[in-house]
């Protein structure tokens, strides 16, 4: 028997490849609708291999008159290059220093070796001294820092030219060459130097040291003070976590006889703010940041807040025969004055504000008739900063490279605003100027001039702070929280009619943080 024919398979309508089934369709359209706009900010954040620090960010005039891009004056030409911002190149040097970087194992003094930078084969690196009038020429070689290496003159309102920062006022030193820095010293105090090319990475590993500007010798060579008196350094650096003054682990000792009056210069070159108190003996702050304080008055049990890359000066009497004094750097140890080792006294609740202490005196210049006026809100939010997701500082609302450029012209009376909302605390730091505090959190100012260059902003917190623009040039105005403004803390004031002819990036892999 026959079986009956098996039906014939019926085909499908075929489907042309670039038509997709409805299924797929609506959660298609909401992947484009979600990865469409997370393209485009990843896109945008991405910075080029190499580009001016003229081309970057948001020019802001605060309200002053004048051309909106940093690089032009008031009739939209073109200006000064930073490179010719400099000392007089035909003056002969005062003080003249060469110092040679390396990347090396080094020892510290109690013998614990540590993998960093050197700087004439120590770190910190040594202690440049000049006075007022001065001219200082600094021969940086770079021996062996692979990344290459600048100095930056922390503090210094040195000429533009000087300033040390890699991409924007000068080219990354690399291995074998060489560059010369030359400023004639304009004012006194306290201030220190490091790099400015990777920096997050260079200042912590060694490439820094302390820089004593004094005033003029007196007639026929004599010194100032009685010769009894001292006057010393006591840098705080950590080598990987390990807390040193001036190099050493533990107490650094300076002889100091009964009733001599010491001067105590303290540097902080670390990330995070330091607080500094003293046992044994009252003391007076007597400079904050290398200018003085009007009208000091002596305090006891009570600490002092110093800032990532600021500096006080303490001023003590040294008690009777026997009694030691330990100026403390942030925990147990510090400096020694005096014969002995005292006893560790733990830090006082107490903390000094600079916003009341000592009694006013003129400032200069009239922050009333500011004639431009600047927000720098610092935030953190999620975005991309070239091309890495994560969650970034902001400033203004913006991640960088979006970041704000402050343009002023020379002569400018600038009041800026400082607010953090960030969550951490932030150093902020202004290259090339310094600002006096005007206020705190809307309280104003009542004890002495508070002049800074290097301001502890907490969360929470807003400060109001007014300068001259008398410093022509393209300066930095970042977080000195090194790791900070390498994750984009950073803005930059501009004078209009100067250019930078150098270039973040490039062939000299300049990379300011």
């Amino acid at each position: 028997m026959t079986p009956p024919d098996e039906p014939l398979p019926v085909e499908e309508p075929s489907v042309l490849p670039w038509v997709l089934p409805w299924r797929w369709a609506v959660p298609l359209v909401s992947v484009a609708l979600l990865l469409g706009p997370l393209g485009w900010f990843w896109l945008s954040s991405l910075t080029p291999e190499s580009y001016s620090i003229m081309d970057m960010g948001r020019p802001d005039v605060g309200g002053g008159p004048g051309a909106a891009h940093p690089g032009h004056d008031a009739a939209g030409a073109g200006g000064t290059s930073v490179a010719t911002l400099a000392a007089d190149p035909h003056r002969r040097p005062d003080v003249l220093v060469t110092l040679t970087a390396r990347a090396e194992r080094f020892t510290l003094g109690s013998g614990r070796q540590v993998d960093g930078f050197t700087l004439n084969g120590t770190s910190p690196g040594p202690t440049i001294r000049a006075r007022l009038g001065q001219l200082v020429e600094v021969r940086l070689v770079n021996a062996s820092v692979p990344e290459g290496v600048t100095l930056h003159w922390h503090g210094v309102d040195v000429p533009n030219a000087a300033d040390g920062v890699a991409g924007v006022t000068q080219d990354a030193v690399a291995v074998g060459g060489s560059f010369t820095y030359r400023f004639v010293v304009r004012q006194t105090g306290t201030y220190w130097y490091h790099s400015h090319q990777v920096s997050h990475e260079q200042v912590r590993g060694g490439l820094l040291g302390a820089l004593l500007l004094r005033p003029p010798q007196a007639p026929g060579g004599a010194g100032t003070g009685s010769p009894e008196d001292v006057d010393v350094v006591a840098l705080a650096h950590l080598y990987g976590g390990v807390r040193t003054t001036n190099g050493i682990e533990g107490d650094v000792h300076a002889a100091a006889m009964p009733g001599a009056t010491a001067r105590v210069r303290v540097i902080n070159t670390d990330n995070g703010p330091m607080s500094v108190w003293v046992g044994g003996a009252s003391f007076r702050v007597v400079a904050v940041d290398g200018r003085d304080v009007h009208g000091p008055t002596p305090v006891h049990d009570t600490s002092v807040l110093v800032t990532a890359g600021g500096r006080v000066d303490l001023e003590l009497t040294m008690p009777g025969i026997g009694t030691p004094v330990r100026v403390h750097l942030g925990g147990p140890t510090g400096l020694v004055l005096g014969t002995g080792t005292p006893a560790a006294v733990t830090q006082p609740r107490p903390q000094l504000d600079l916003l009341s202490y000592g009694t006013p005196a003129p400032l200069g210049f009239d922050p009333t008739a500011a004639t431009r006026r600047f927000e720098y809100s610092i935030g953190r939010r999620p975005g991309f900063v070239n091309g890495r997701p994560g969650v970034f500082w902001t400033v203004n609302g913006n991640l960088f490279p979006d970041v704000a450029m402050f343009v002023v012209a020379q002569g400018d009376v600038v009041r800026m605003r400082i607010e953090n909302h960030s969550g951490e605390v932030h150093p902020m730091h202004l290259h090339g100027h310094h600002a006096v505090v005007l206020s705190r959190d809307g309280v104003a100012a009542s004890g002495s001039p508070w002049w800074v260059d290097s301001l502890n902003v907490e969360n929470g917190h807003s400060y109001e702070i007014a300068f001259v623009a008398d410093n022509p040039g393209i300066w930095m105005d970042h977080c000195h929280n090194l790791k900070h403004a390498a994750e984009g803390l950073v803005a930059h004031l501009a004078y209009q009619g100067v250019t930078s002819p150098f270039l973040v990036g490039g062939s000299a892999h300049n990379a300011p943080e």
